[in-house]
């Protein structure tokens, strides 16, 4: 897909930080759930990103990128809880031993394709959440209990509210992160994984270490939804097993699919509409009782499904991929100027003087 434009990029960046500053002027539009509802967004944003890289621009299938969130959550909370850690520091811990748990899981991955890598990740997203209940882990993990934590305290004496504090402090990590995705997809590196995933034994034959590459986008895919898992501990203050159940993957799947496969700007949209749909199942399952009349139980899941079937048939390619699409249907359709439209040898030439 093409890349975002640049000017609406520099719009989108200033309205993110301009936004929570006008929570005096706007107190109901911009309220404190509201900050952290978009922070959560941009959480799950990140984790979309993670497995966008593996299965967008790679070419590999993954079900169990939960336990990579799950991995990153809880040594974010380990550290903040038993070790004293400031948390803006726990976000390196996680990334690097969830590169690590990525990289180890990558290299046995590296001989099963399709659906047996799917079935593999699978068993990956089933088992952690149980070893993470596991007695002999309850004084790191906290058992079925889980860990209660504080949130992030305001630095620097800055006239800002938690809520407001947790917004920047995740708008900056998303948007390193995100330039940090941009700059590898450009680089030879990225255009090797690209190659992988759309000529898999043609990029063998040219050289390229097909092995290697797999198994550090793997890593990197796996460090990326860490720092988000890392993130959640943070702004939700809380990390239980059960947080980060099966379903947990399946939701950054979805967000994945709906907003774009192989998108930057997909995963964004992705991290919005999972965010967005599990937090308004129960008004919408609320709004077919009372005043539809219609007595069904709508959880998140029966809203995700109904949503994705929608969008599959409306937008195959994915919310930034059927926005693309109309922006080049528009161009098409507009009118082309005279001077432009007409051949090049009845153009009217240049006078002296003019610049050519």
């Amino acid at each position: 897909m093409p890349a975002f434009p640049k000017k609406w990029l520099i719009v989108l960046l200033v309205l993110g930080v301009v936004v929570p500053l006008l929570q005096p002027v706007l107190p109901n539009l911009v309220s404190d759930y509201r900050l952290f509802l978009v922070s959560t967004m941009m959480i799950a944003a990140i984790a979309v990103l993670g497995l966008n890289l593996l299965t967008g621009f790679n070419g590999q299938i993954s079900l169990g990128h939960g336990a990579f969130y799950a991995v990153g959550a809880y040594i974010a909370a380990i550290l903040m809880d038993q070790a004293n850690f400031p948390y803006w520091a726990t976000l390196p811990f996680a990334a690097v031993l969830c590169f690590i748990v990525g990289y180890l899981f990558g290299l046995p991955a590296l001989k099963l394709e399709g659906h047996y890598l799917a079935l593999a990740t699978f068993a990956l997203a089933l088992a952690v959440p149980q070893i993470l209940k596991y007695k002999w882990l309850e004084g790191l993990t906290g058992g079925v209990q889980g860990i209660v934590l504080n949130k992030p305290e305001v630095p620097f004496g800055l006239p800002l509210s938690e809520d407001q504090w947790l917004y920047y402090y995740c708008f900056i990590v998303m948007v390193f992160l995100y330039w940090a995705a941009s700059n590898i997809l450009k680089s030879r590196s990225g255009r090797a994984m690209m190659a992988i995933r759309d000529y898999h034994i043609a990029a063998d034959t040219m050289g390229i270490d097909t092995a290697l590459y797999k198994t550090v986008t793997f890593g990197i895919s796996a460090a990326y939804t860490g720092i988000a898992g890392a993130l959640s501990a943070s702004a939700i203050a809380f990390v239980a097993p059960d947080s980060f159940n099966f379903f947990l993957s399946i939701k950054f799947l979805i967000g994945l699919v709906v907003g774009g496969v192989g998108s930057l700007a997909g995963s964004l949209i992705g991290g919005v509409f999972y965010v967005l749909v599990d937090n308004s199942a129960q008004a919408l399952s609320t709004f077919v009782k009372n005043d539809l009349g219609l007595q069904f139980d709508l959880s998140a899941y029966t809203v995700f499904g109904i949503l994705l079937i929608v969008l599959m048939y409306l937008m195959p390619m994915g919310i930034a991929g059927g926005v693309y699409a109309l922006i080049r249907s528009f161009r098409r359709a507009a009118p082309v100027s005279p001077e432009r439209s007409a051949p090049a040898a009845t153009r009217k030439p240049a006078q002296a003087g003019e610049s050519h």
